[in-house]
């Protein structure tokens, strides 16, 4: 499985694109909200001959969800987030012109995401593991041959998600992060929705809010 990624929006958030031999693709929170974000995205789907099969939501704050009507018109595939976290969702157009986005078109998802319950795509299977805590219904996506996971906002090069935003909870995150990622393997990669990726054992020695 490879992954790409993008940076889009004013939050600096990473959108990922997951895509194997098969040129089969998942988008992993698309970010895209100005148009020449939207296009950088098609683009390179483009370029690469990859044929997306499957939208998912990591979680459903606004920096994360603010391409995802953009990817359904695109390229009608499924769309798929926590039931627990649909709320979520559905607030984002209530505070969307707040923050600066006006022009926000939500979207909702054709099915759910549960743990236990993998998502297939061409050759790959990834596992689905609940991790709440910065959103009620956060989920990240564990690759177990390539030792990947998709994080969104749980675990950051040297912090974590936060946890002041509705239905957050810092008790709840850390019990995530020690539950669902730090079992993982120390060579794990995990590409959060901020900043750069960084790996299990860096943040397991090192991140001050895991000590």
């Amino acid at each position: 499985m490879t992954v790409s990624g993008f940076t889009f929006n004013p939050f600096s958030e990473n959108t990922y694109l997951l895509h194997d031999a098969t040129n089969e693709c998942v988008i992993v929170d698309p970010g895209c909200y100005e148009p020449a974000e939207q296009q950088a995205l098609r683009q390179f789907i483009e370029d690469e001959g990859l044929k997306v099969v499957l939208l998912v939501n990591t979680h459903a704050h606004i920096d994360h969800v603010l391409g995802n009507q953009f990817v359904l018109d695109t390229y009608k595939v499924p769309f798929l987030l926590h039931e627990a976290d649909l709320p979520t969702l559905r607030a984002v157009p209530t505070y969307a012109a707040n923050y600066g986005f006006p022009q926000y078109n939500p979207a909702e998802p054709t099915g759910t995401l549960t743990a236990g319950t993998p998502v297939k795509f061409g050759n790959t299977e990834l596992e689905v593991r609940f991790a709440p805590g910065h959103a009620p219904g956060h989920v990240v996506f564990y690759h177990d041959p390539t030792a990947t996971v998709i994080g969104g906002d749980v675990l950051f090069q040297g912090s974590i998600g936060r946890t002041d935003l509705p239905g957050g909870d810092h008790a709840t995150l850390i019990s995530s992060i020690k539950s669902q990622l730090l079992t993982l393997p120390d060579d794990t990669t995990v590409y959060p929705g901020h900043g750069p990726a960084t790996t299990v054992g860096q943040e397991r020695r090192t991140n001050p809010f895991l000590q």
